[in-house]
């Protein structure tokens, strides 16, 4: 039988979800979507796969998902409309666009690009959590600047990776981190200045933006020097770097598949 395959760009506010991956007991993601392609396909056989994983309260203005098909879909934008229709108010898709049999969502050589959102130095409206965290301490912007920059390029990145392993690939290559003012997402109930993070690259590791940010955030606070940042970064380090950022300041912001 023939199959069909479609790539489905979606973005989400992941304030309310345990993540993307399907678990017993708790609301995700791919539970969400699955159940509403189930409706508005009326029970048809349908498969969907994710092109990563995100975390729990993690955001996303751009995610991807493969979705597999018996049937072909005959008209593309009523779909994308039903399917809208239907979803929680907190997803949306984008598009859809056919794709052959080729072509693997998961293998598909691709570059992801996060953020990060955060304020410090007062506390913030309560409206601001579910896609910036705020840091309280007062933060040396201008250091931790010089500290972002230190992570482009290629570097053993184990220090930044959640429980690793002995066998895992930890020599990644970060092709931008920057951080800059937020000048991307405005509300009159923001702090008047925020910040962001942003990091873009092939491939990231288990925690990696939260941990490399809240290596900046203590880099900020004093507790740790460039020189500490740059010593976790060279061959074989064995420097642990404990603190992972809150989840709900990060946000996937695009996937460009090549």
């Amino acid at each position: 039988m023939k199959k069909y395959f479609y790539v489905i760009d979606i973005q989400y506010l992941g304030y309310r979800f345990h993540g993307w991956q399907k678990q017993p007991t708790v609301k995700t993601l791919h539970l969400m979507v699955d159940r509403t392609l189930n409706y508005i396909l009326e029970g048809k056989a349908f498969k969907s796969l994710s092109s990563g994983r995100t975390d729990a309260m993690v955001s996303a203005e751009h995610a991807a998902f493969e979705l597999f098909l018996e049937e072909p879909i005959e008209d593309q934008p009523y779909f994308l409309q039903w399917f809208n229709y239907n979803l929680p108010q907190d997803i949306r898709a984008l598009s859809i666009k056919e794709v052959d049999k080729k072509f693997n969502i998961i293998n598909h050589s691709k570059t992801k690009e996060y953020l990060y959102l955060f304020a410090f130095g007062e506390k913030c409206h309560p409206f601001c959590a579910p896609i910036m965290t705020t840091i309280l301490d007062d933060l040396d912007i201008d250091l931790m600047k010089e500290g972002a920059k230190l992570f482009e390029g290629e570097h053993y990145l184990k220090s930044y990776c959640y429980k690793p392993t002995e066998n895992g690939i930890y020599i990644r290559t970060i092709l931008t981190c920057e951080l800059i003012e937020n000048t991307i997402y405005q509300a009159n109930y923001f702090p008047e200045k925020s910040y962001i993070l942003r990091v873009r690259g092939k491939g990231f590791m288990r925690n990696q933006i939260r941990l490399m940010m809240g290596t900046l955030i203590d880099l900020g606070k004093g507790k740790l020097t460039l020189e500490d940042i740059k010593a976790s970064l060279q061959s074989e380090s064995n420097i642990k770097m404990n603190y992972i950022a809150p989840a709900s300041g990060l946000i996937l912001n695009k996937i460009d598949f090549e």
